[in-house]
C-alpha cells in the first residue's frame, strides 16, 4: 500500500516509525537541497538498485514535486514491498511548509 501524504503528515509520518527516506532524484537535484538522512536512488537507476533495499522496511519517498517518487513507489510496490509512503509536492512542498532552510528550485 501507498500513502500518499501532505508535509505535515509526512513530517509526522517519519518521526513516528522506523522509515527508510529515500530521495528518488537525480544527483545534480541533490546537490541543490535535501532532507537530511535521505538514500539518494534516484528513479533512473530504481530498477537496477531496488534489490539493495528491504522489502519489510517502511520506505518513504520524494523527489521534487512527488510524481517521480510516486511511480518508485509502484514499481517498488510491483516488487512485492508492502510499506510506502510519498511525498505529495515533494521536497518543494517540504521546503514552503515544513523547513523553509532548504533551498527552492
Amino acid at each position: 500500500m501507498i500513502d500518499d501524504l501532505n508535509p505535515k503528515e509526512f513530517q509526522n509520518y517519519l518521526s513516528n516509525n522506523d522509515t527508510v527516506l529515500i530521495d528518488v532524484r537525480e544527483k545534480w537535484e541533490l546537490d541543490l537541497c535535501k532532507i537530511e538522512g535521505a538514500i539518494h536512488c534516484p528513479m533512473s537507476t530504481i530498477a537496477e538498485s531496488f534489490s539493495d533495499l528491504n522489502p519489510d522496511d517502511t520506505i518513504a519517498v520524494y523527489c521534487h514535486h512527488g510524481m517521480r517518487s510516486m511511480q518508485v513507489a509502484n514499481f517498488l510496490i510491483s516488487k512485492d514491498f508492502q510499506s510506502l509512503v510519498n511525498l505529495q509536492g515533494g521536497i518543494d512542498a517540504w521546503s514552503r511548509e515544513i523547513d523553509p532552510s532548504v533551498d527552492r528550485y
